[in-house]
């Protein structure tokens, strides 16, 4: 691993263990860089080569976007060499715990985080108290999976609102679940990570600020993909509001005129920087609230020339 690349792991691992609360006791969610420019200064020793010196952010991607012949190390050693700093896999998963440690450390990648993969199938607002507690172990599985990579969170979809399942119904027993696992979290570090998605639920900033707070726990916060907000919103609102909550990003696209001549989820059948992100803004929201740590793209992958317009995209929203 180059020293360059050593040090930036060793960045985005520390500022990933700021203190929420310590940010939420400031006077507002929106602080100015200028107020936290000490305290990202005491925590972050170098800033990140390829971006802007204000910001302290790395790209990484989903692993099943890697689509590749070829072993896991293969695979890491190809984001690495497209200058990726990171990637995400599923948990539970078939994937060996050994072989993707030893693709991490010998490709010099880091595994930021995991994404639970039950929360879909199993959602832990479900009527029925076994499809939560499935749920419920394949999060407790990928919590542990992302200590052994030395992950720092966990992706977790909290609830999904339907006919059958309620708004309030969805609030009441995901809090419960997720309660009963939140000790197993702070035991190994790792933070449960809440996404926005299309699951008709948390649909404003205010109310995920809200449920993000109303666990009391450090070892929860928000997952905040750009993309999901456009259809509906404006990223750069929420982001001022989610403050110091926000986690990690996910990155991806959306185009309103899409929508509106092809259908809805058309909309996400665009290039990053050819939708109605307005990256800019959205850059400029990360500014003020002091963000620092990953942005993994989260879009159609593909080989190694796909893989690497995403990263040139991907640097060009940063700098943005």
């Amino acid at each position: 691993m180059s020293p360059d690349r050593s040090s930036r792991k060793q960045t985005l691992m520390t500022s990933q263990h700021l203190d929420r609360r310590t940010f939420i006791g400031q006077t507002a969610a929106a602080l100015s860089l200028s107020a936290l420019g000490p305290r990202l200064s005491a925590a972050m020793q170098d800033p990140i080569a390829e971006t802007p010196a204000r910001r302290r952010i790395a790209k990484a991607v989903k692993l099943g976007m890697v689509r590749i012949d070829g072993t896991l190390l293969d695979k890491f050693r190809l984001l690495a060499s497209l200058g990726f700093d990171g990637v995400e896999p599923d948990s539970p998963s078939d994937l060996d715990r050994d072989e993707l440690i030893e693709a991490r450390d010998d490709a010099g990648l880091t595994v930021h985080g995991v994404v639970c993969s039950t929360h879909w199938s199993h959602p832990l607002s479900h009527p029925d108290g076994d499809v939560r507690a499935h749920c419920v172990a394949g999060l407790e599985t990928a919590l542990r999976d992302a200590k052994a990579y030395g992950a720092t969170t966990v992706l977790l979809v909290p609830a999904v609102v339907n006919k059958e399942i309620s708004y309030a119904d969805a609030w009441r027993r995901s809090q419960v679940e997720i309660r009963k696992v939140l000790p197993l979290a702070e035991e190994l570090g790792v933070k449960i990570a809440f996404e926005n998605v299309w699951n008709q639920f948390l649909l404003s900033p205010l109310e995920a600020a809200q449920y993000v707070d109303s666990f009391g726990s450090d070892h929860v916060g928000w997952y905040f993909d750009v993309g999901n907000v456009v259809n509906y919103g404006w990223p750069e609102q929420w982001i001022r509001i989610l403050g110091p909550r926000i986690l990690k990003l996910d990155i991806k696209e959306y185009s309103r005129q899409k929508r509106n001549d092809e259908g809805l989820w058309k909309g996400f059948n665009v290039e990053l920087l050819e939708g109605d992100c307005d990256w800019p803004a959205v850059m400029k929201a990360l500014d003020d609230i002091g963000y620092a740590g990953w942005a993994t793209a989260e879009i159609p992958g593909g080989g190694e020339e796909r893989l690497r317009e995403i990263a040139a995209r991907m640097d060009r929203i940063i700098a943005s």
